[in-house]
């Protein structure tokens, strides 16, 4: 994983701090985000993903902060930063009056390429993003994984080496969402900067090089995603007994193991080891029992998120689908 101090800083927060009236948004956080390296920012609904998105993106002014977005100063340089960005927010800003290839040339009028330009552009970003067959229909047309493609395509019409991400993929279905983080592969692969906020802790853990998990205004952690995990304990071996009797008596060798006695389950706190694993089974073996099936579970990101939440649940990619 790429660490912070490893090369060059696309983005960087000192002590950004947002507040509306007397809701305290964003608390002084401080980020910095290597150039050419995914990182996400996790945090439950309202906790100030979009507003740290819309702040450094030159949408909305921070109340405090030093901040700088592709080498330039947000403050003294706006339009520079403007210059260097793309933005994909929440809801698409796709038209869906007109078709995909006019959304693109309307992109490349807004970014001031000629005709000639723009037409290029336009149709090698819509053979790459897989909608050329689509691009003369009207894109209210289109599937939700469509118009999310398509909402990338025109963020990239302006060539940006840094994009913000604002939970691109609410609502799609797995299949699409696993799509677009095809999509995000590739931009990180050709030397671009994503900025990712989610609240798909998966989405999170398949793409990010660092994550930030946002609680209550502040950075509650920040590192990669194994490292994040390193921070909750929890690893434990789950048995499962088919027979009540074989469970009961499992349940009394092993004495003090937290169970489950409608699903016949034992949870026992083991680090996973070999070792660990092997002494248990010998546990097991000098009770003459034999459990019907056994996991090692380890911390997730999951895991992480509640813990550092406060038990905020979040939905996962199986969750309000929209096909």
């Amino acid at each position: 994983m790429t660490t912070p101090n490893s090369r060059s800083i696309a983005i960087a927060a000192k002590g950004l701090r947002k507040a509306y009236g007397d809701k305290t948004v964003l608390d002084g956080i401080d980020l910095a985000v290597p150039a050419g390296t995914v990182f996400s920012l996790l945090g439950p609904n309202g906790s100030g993903k979009t507003t740290a998105v819309k702040i450094l993106s030159t949408l909305v002014t921070a109340d405090a902060g030093h901040l700088r977005v592709g080498g330039h100063d947000l403050a003294a340089g706006p339009q520079a930063v403007r210059a260097t960005i793309g933005v994909t927010g929440q809801f698409s800003a796709v038209d869906g009056l007109i078709t995909g290839e006019e959304n693109m040339r309307l992109m490349a009028d807004l970014h001031h390429l000629s005709r000639r330009e723009g037409r290029r552009t336009a149709a090698e970003l819509l053979e790459r993003f897989d909608l050329i067959e689509a691009a003369k229909k009207p894109a209210a047309t289109y599937s939700g994984g469509m118009k999310r493609r398509l909402d990338i395509a025109m963020t990239l019409v302006g060539n940006p080496r840094i994009i913000f991400l604002d939970e691109p993929t609410t609502g799609l279905d797995p299949r699409s969402r696993h799509t677009m983080w095809g999509i995000i592969r590739e931009l990180i692969s050709g030397g671009v900067t994503v900025f990712l906020t989610t609240q798909y802790l998966a989405e999170a853990d398949e793409l990010a090089d660092r994550i930030a998990v946002l609680s209550d205004g502040k950075i509650a952690a920040e590192g990669s995603a194994d490292e994040l995990k390193r921070l909750v304990p929890g690893r434990h071996v789950r048995l499962r007994f088919a027979d009540p009797v074989a469970y009961r008596t499992a349940a009394v060798a092993l004495r003090e193991t937290p169970r489950d006695d409608a699903s016949l389950v034992l949870q026992i706190s083991c680090d996973g080891s070999q070792r660990e694993l092997r002494a248990l089974l010998d546990r097991l073996d000098s009770a003459g029992l034999e459990a019907d099936e056994l996991t090692v579970h380890t911390p997730d990101l999951d895991d992480v998120f509640f813990a550092l939440t406060g038990g905020t649940r979040v939905p996962n990619e199986t969750e309000e689908a929209v096909r």
